[in-house]
């Protein structure tokens, strides 16, 4: 086979390779925004300032806006969204708070998919697409359109039915906090009790949301 002919075979080889970004962006749109419950157990990794933390736990999704991040690992650690507000509560510093949900806001982006109103469009200028090697898996990475977000970068590995696996977010002062997600659970039964808050007795209680 001539030299041209090989270069044309790889050509070839190499497009029937490259995964169709478009195509694997817009199914994992339809994949989340079309769940109405979720459930799913996380690690969570945080590098900054020269530390590194590692959690874990379940996500609990309810939409629209409900979560409840329940933690094993720090045990007790809770964080829960009923639609309004965000509670954070802390058994190690018997601490808890209640924010605004607007404070999620700049977060947007990397976790639209678990708020159901993901459209990589809107928060996202560019994407670069690489096959996971031995694996029919994606790894995408997404550059956001403005500047002035707390993160500078995406990255996050997808299967070939439309399900992130792993998420990692890149921070503008250089931090990065790592996820990963295992056994998805689509549209579980979640009673709703799961995404109300009450402080327990004698925790210090600190509500920044009051206007």
């Amino acid at each position: 086979m001539g030299r041209c002919c090989l270069l044309f075979a790889a050509a070839i080889a190499l497009y029937a390779e490259t995964p169709d970004t478009s195509r694997i962006l817009k199914n994992v749109e339809d994949h989340y925004n079309h769940i109405q419950t979720l459930q799913v157990a996380f690690t969570e990794r945080y590098t900054g300032q020269g530390r590194t933390t590692n959690e874990k736990g379940e996500l609990f999704l309810r939409k629209p806006g409900k979560m409840r991040w329940q933690y094993s690992v720090p045990p007790g650690e809770l964080y829960i969204s009923d639609g309004k507000y965000l509670y954070g509560y802390h058994p190690r510093d018997n601490r808890a708070e209640r924010s605004s949900i607007k404070v999620m806001d700049d977060m947007r982006g990397p976790l639209a998919f678990l708020l159901g109103r993901l459209n990589f469009a809107d928060d996202f200028k560019e994407f670069h697409t690489m096959p996971d090697r031995g694996s029919p898996d994606v790894f995408i990475t997404a550059i956001p359109k403005s500047g002035k977000l707390p993160y500078s970068e995406v990255q996050f590995l997808v299967s070939p039915d439309s399900v992130i696996h792993w998420l990692l977010v890149k921070e503008q002062d250089g931090s990065s906090l790592e996820f990963t997600f295992e056994g998805e659970k689509k549209n579980p039964p979640i009673p709703d009790s799961m995404f109300k808050f009450t402080p327990p007795p004698g925790t210090e209680y600190v509500d920044s949301a009051k206007p």
